[in-house]
């Protein structure tokens, strides 16, 4: 099951998501941050029962799965998606959660 993750260009959002993953639902924490000296938005996973973190400043990459070296904590793949084709390679500070967006799908083995 794929799901679209609610992102916007806000450049310090955190929120949880209850998401299916591999038939079960699971809900996640989310800290999204936009690092302006480097350029590029990261991503921290939390456990929001705990607020453990389970993975810290995860790069928000296009075209691959952002959680493929994760699969062992069976969370899902996440993949950034450049869904209005613009010409930018990366999510910019004013474009993530519109030209990009994340979807979240079953994990992959």
């Amino acid at each position: 099951m794929r799901q679209i993750l609610p992102l916007t260009s806000d450049p310090n959002q955190t929120f949880q998501s209850t998401l299916t993953v591999d038939g079960e639902n699971i809900t996640l924490g989310f800290k999204i941050i936009f690092n302006e000296v480097a350029g590029y938005w990261v991503m921290t996973i939390l456990n929001p029962s705990t607020n453990v973190t389970i993975l810290d400043s995860i790069p928000l990459l296009p075209s691959m799965n952002i959680l493929g070296q994760y699969s062992y904590l069976r969370i899902g793949s996440a993949y950034l998606i450049n869904a209005s084709h613009t010409q930018e390679e990366y999510p910019t500070d004013s474009n993530l959660g519109t030209d990009f967006i994340l979807v979240w799908g079953d994990t992959v083995f």
